[in-house]
Protein backbone atom coordinates (compact mmCIF):
# COMPACT_ATOMS: atom_id res chain seq x y z
CA UNK A 1 0.00 0.00 0.00
CA UNK A 2 1.19 3.44 -0.69
CA UNK A 3 1.19 6.57 1.78
CA UNK A 4 1.20 9.86 0.80
CA UNK A 5 1.57 12.04 3.43
CA UNK A 6 1.97 15.20 1.67
CA UNK A 7 1.40 19.18 3.38
CA UNK A 8 1.73 22.44 2.39
CA UNK A 9 1.83 25.08 5.24
CA UNK A 10 1.07 28.79 3.90
CA UNK A 11 1.46 32.18 5.82
CA UNK A 12 0.98 35.26 4.50
CA UNK A 13 -0.48 38.79 5.68
CA UNK A 14 -1.93 40.02 2.03
CA UNK A 15 -5.26 38.20 0.85
CA UNK A 16 -3.95 38.38 -3.14
CA UNK A 17 -1.19 36.46 -2.30
CA UNK A 18 -3.29 33.98 0.36
CA UNK A 19 -5.39 33.76 -2.78
CA UNK A 20 -2.29 32.71 -5.01
CA UNK A 21 -0.88 30.78 -2.70
CA UNK A 22 -4.01 28.47 -1.90
CA UNK A 23 -4.80 27.70 -5.56
CA UNK A 24 -1.10 26.69 -6.22
CA UNK A 25 -0.80 24.41 -2.88
CA UNK A 26 -4.13 22.65 -4.24
CA UNK A 27 -3.33 22.02 -8.07
CA UNK A 28 0.38 20.78 -6.76
CA UNK A 29 -1.51 18.10 -4.41
CA UNK A 30 -3.90 17.25 -7.02
CA UNK A 31 -1.61 16.58 -9.46
CA UNK A 32 0.10 13.87 -5.97
CA UNK A 33 -3.65 12.53 -5.62
CA UNK A 34 -4.08 11.32 -9.31
CA UNK A 35 -1.21 9.00 -8.35
CA UNK A 36 -3.43 7.10 -5.87
CA UNK A 37 -6.95 8.13 -6.34
CA UNK A 38 -7.53 7.83 -2.84
CA UNK A 39 -7.18 10.83 -1.11
CA UNK A 40 -8.68 14.40 -1.30
CA UNK A 41 -7.11 17.87 -0.21
CA UNK A 42 -7.82 19.43 3.03
CA UNK A 43 -7.44 22.96 3.62
CA UNK A 44 -7.23 23.93 7.11
CA UNK A 45 -7.26 27.71 8.64
CA UNK A 46 -5.54 27.54 11.89
CA UNK A 47 -5.74 31.52 12.35
CA UNK A 48 -5.81 34.70 9.93
CA UNK A 49 -3.05 34.40 7.14
CA UNK A 50 -1.91 30.71 8.29
CA UNK A 51 -2.98 27.31 6.34
CA UNK A 52 -2.39 23.53 5.68
CA UNK A 53 -3.19 21.99 3.05
CA UNK A 54 -2.71 18.46 2.91
CA UNK A 55 -3.82 15.25 0.98
CA UNK A 56 -6.17 13.44 3.44
CA UNK A 57 -7.60 9.95 3.26
CA UNK A 58 -10.99 11.40 5.12
CA UNK A 59 -11.67 13.91 2.12
CA UNK A 60 -13.44 11.69 -1.09
CA UNK A 61 -10.75 11.69 -3.82
CA UNK A 62 -11.42 14.78 -6.14
CA UNK A 63 -13.07 16.63 -3.73
CA UNK A 64 -11.38 19.64 -1.75
CA UNK A 65 -12.81 20.61 2.01
CA UNK A 66 -12.01 23.58 4.27
CA UNK A 67 -11.66 23.34 8.01
CA UNK A 68 -11.57 26.04 10.38
CA UNK A 69 -9.92 25.79 13.80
Amino acid sequence: MTTITESIEIQVDNRHVLDERLNEAEQGLQRLAMITGTHGILLTRHRPGHYTAALSDQVPFGMTQELVH
